[in-house]
């Protein structure tokens, strides 16, 4: 059952489709510099958030952006003033994610966004029953298990040391519950998820007693 502010699920799976896209924030960054990343990513996020805040002003800018894409904005990202949509949050976040932290957290941080984010909407969206917070039981579940397995294969890819596998794995758990808790914290999941992977995996790599320097360099 479709609740009142949820979009379809037909357009939740093209809006993931789209999603998907911003998988190559993360893929591009494992081969350009910081500076490289962020002299890419900070005039697309200016021009974004310039559409978007435009978008619900312009008349001409606003029939064009929802003849469109209208069907898969949410219901709070339709409301006027300065609400952003998520492809905005989604190249704010990046901006962010490369300032401040080490490029393996940002690379995994925000590919478990993407990936995750879409396994958790979906199979959530179909499959959900227990409820948490806003979200269910069952998309966290496919969130938790598919940002596991990203670290997985970013670790096995990179010959990373145990503790990317501890780090990585308490973080794909703590972005599970940044992305069931976003609406509570008052902020856009495409924040709140890669900051709370971030955060956990700098803490224990940081505290590493070996291992810890290795880690974050792997990249």
């Amino acid at each position: 059952m479709i609740k009142k502010n949820e979009i379809s699920y037909k357009q939740e799976i093209l809006r993931k489709g789209i999603h998907l896209l911003s998988l190559s924030i993360p893929i591009s960054y494992i081969f350009f510099s910081r500076e490289t990343e962020l002299a890419i990513l900070i005039p697309m996020a200016a021009v974004a958030v310039l559409i978007d805040v435009l978008s619900k002003k312009n008349f001409i800018l606003h029939d064009f952006v929802y003849k469109y894409f209208g069907n898969m904005f949410r219901q709070h990202e339709l409301r006027g003033g300065v609400v952003l949509n998520g492809a905005s949050w989604v190249l704010i976040s990046a901006v962010v994610c490369v300032l401040i932290f080490p490029k393996i957290i940002m690379v995994t941080g925000f590919t478990i966004l993407i990936i995750s984010d879409i396994m958790a909407a979906l199979i959530g969206r179909k499959y959900g029953r227990r409820p948490i917070f806003d979200k269910s039981l069952e998309g966290l579940m496919a969130f938790i298990i598919s940002a596991i397995a990203i670290v997985i294969i970013y670790g096995v890819t990179f010959d990373a040391p145990a503790v990317y596998f501890y780090a990585g794995i308490a973080g794909a758990v703590a972005g599970g519950f940044g992305e069931v808790s976003s609406s509570v914290l008052k902020m856009d999941d495409n924040l709140s998820i890669p900051l709370s992977v971030g955060i956990v995996m700098w803490i224990i790599g940081a505290v590493a007693v070996s291992g810890a320097d290795s880690f974050l360099d792997i990249i």
